[in-house]
């Protein structure tokens, strides 16, 4: 672990730690060592510190949407996507394996009449997305062009020429839109933390944030919120604060 701090970041030392601390852990349960000869007996994961992800103001946001604007297939695309990851704070293994399969609804993933999408998460767990009346919008637009698509009989449902849009479609997307946008260089999970701070921002609850977000503990949405923190408790004060009231 020393060796890999001194090589590599915090956050793999940690990884590395987490992986020898699962190993050994079978290895004792398994009775191939004692307890008392575990190297890992009183080690300590190795601290990863705060890094601050920088978050898209609403301004940004909005110019961002407006790098789509048109309606050429791409154009409608890229909107619904962008509007997904934005409004919903999914991760992009969830959006890039979203399905479509109207005549299907065990691998239909999204329902325009309820205003939901659904998606699975981490661990295998799906989960309910609810959307907005614009990203509804924006993802009837791209349904009704996706319909004349040469690869339309695909299940998935984000399309690109050669078929499928992959993970990697999706990150490219972003980088296009973004520079058209004169946002500079975004990533797709800076999108997942604008999310967390935005909705935050605006007074929303933290066990709603972690059931939309599909997080599981109390500390991922410390982890999310921390680096805007600071921000959201200047709004409070000036909206809360006894100055406001005296």
């Amino acid at each position: 672990i020393a060796d890999q701090l001194e090589r590599w970041t915090p956050a793999t030392a940690a990884n590395r730690y987490r992986s020898l601390r699962a190993f050994f852990k079978w290895a004792v349960e398994e009775g191939e060592i004692s307890p008392d000869s575990s190297p890992m007996a009183n080690m300590k994961v190795p601290k990863i510190p705060e890094k601050a992800v920088r978050v898209l103001t609403g301004d940004e946001i909005t110019s961002l949407l407006a790098a789509c604007k048109g309606s050429s297939f791409e154009a409608r695309r890229d909107l619904a996507i962008l509007r997904m990851f934005v409004t919903t704070g999914a991760r992009r293994q969830e959006i890039a394996t979203l399905r479509f399969d109207p005549e299907n609804p065990l691998e239909n993933d999204i329902d325009l009449d309820q205003g939901v999408a659904r998606v699975l998460g981490k661990g295998g767990r799906d989960r309910l997305l609810p959307l907005d009346p614009r990203t509804i919008k924006a993802l009837d637009r791209y349904l009704r062009i996706r319909a004349r698509h040469p690869h339309n009989d695909m299940r998935w449902l984000w399309l690109g020429k050669k078929g499928r849009l992959t993970e990697d479609g999706l990150r490219q997307m972003l980088e296009r839109r973004a520079e058209k946008a004169g946002l500079g260089h975004i990533h797709l999970h800076q999108l997942r933390h604008t999310f967390a701070h935005h909705w935050l921002l605006e007074g929303g609850s933290e066990s709603d944030l972690m059931r939309i977000a599909g997080w599981k503990s109390q500390e991922m949405v410390r982890k999310y919120a921390s680096s805007t923190a600071q921000e959201r408790a200047i709004k409070a004060s000036r909206r809360f604060g006894l100055g406001s009231r005296i």
